[in-house]
């Protein structure tokens, strides 16, 4: 799965939780939470938190840290 137009990472935690952060046009970003709500992931998701926050820039691209 590919959503063009976003930049910003994920982020693999020590808890087992991963941290996304996305930043582009609202309906990139809905679709980036549809795919993680989906069963067509690469890793088992068991729930998603979405926190919206004005964009703060400075991703060059969309990176796995």
């Amino acid at each position: 799965m590919e959503i063009g137009g976003l930049t910003g990472f994920a982020l693999n935690l020590d808890d087992g939780r991963v941290q996304v952060v996305a930043e582009g046009r609202r309906e990139n970003c809905h679709r980036l939470l549809e795919w993680l709500r989906s069963d067509d992931t690469p890793g088992r998701v068991d729930g998603v938190t979405e926190i919206w926050d004005t964009p703060r820039g400075g991703y060059e691209g969309f990176a796995i840290r």
